[in-house]
């Protein structure tokens, strides 16, 4: 954790992987989890970093095969959503983040998703922005959900979920974050 706006870089080793992360914020402040999308890095929060730190802990990792964090041999690590999230739920807990609020970008939803479905208790909210939502990144998540097996809190996940998608997300995050519409303009 860093004091205010101040970026750390660091990295966490994870089953055997570097996994690369910027963190910023105050340690007692509400944790926001940034998943990135692709072909991007943690690097594309930037801009969140700068005006969000004073008030939240930011953490946002690179995946394995993304920017600084290691690079495995495909041969070596199956790059699926489903091993993605296991090992971004390993990085949480290494982490000691318990509970938090994910920000899903593109290719973090079906990561995101997934991390929800298996620790329901420990997501806060769920922020999400133009995520993957195909048959390939969805439908392993939607079997699971719908059969409840791996969900102890299936209708609170639904809820919130339902909630993020018909308030819309743009004015979720403004509401969410106390954030004015000017903060979020594209410059």
């Amino acid at each position: 954790m860093t004091d205010g706006k101040q970026t750390a870089y660091r990295t966490k080793q994870i089953d055997g992987l570097s996994i690369f992360y910027r963190e910023a914020g105050p340690s007692d402040a509400p944790v926001l989890l940034l998943l990135h999308g692709l072909p991007s890095s943690s690097r594309m929060f930037e801009p969140l970093f700068a005006r969000l730190s004073d008030r939240y802990h930011l953490v946002a990792p690179d995946y394995p095969g993304f920017g600084h964090s290691d690079w495995p041999d495909p041969k070596q690590f199956a790059y699926t959503f489903d091993h993605y999230a296991e090992v971004m739920n390993r990085f949480t807990e290494t982490l000691g983040l318990a509970r938090y609020t994910l920000y899903m970008q593109d290719y973090g939803g079906p990561v995101g998703f997934r991390m929800a479905l298996a620790h329901p208790d420990r997501i806060e909210a769920l922020i999400v922005q133009d995520a993957v939502a195909h048959n390939a990144g969805c439908r392993p998540f939607r079997a699971r959900y719908r059969s409840g097996s791996d969900c102890a809190d299936r209708q609170g996940l639904h809820e919130v979920v339902a909630i993020a998608f018909s308030c819309g997300v743009r004015r979720a995050i403004h509401e969410r974050y106390n954030i004015s519409r000017d903060e979020t303009a594209t410059p």
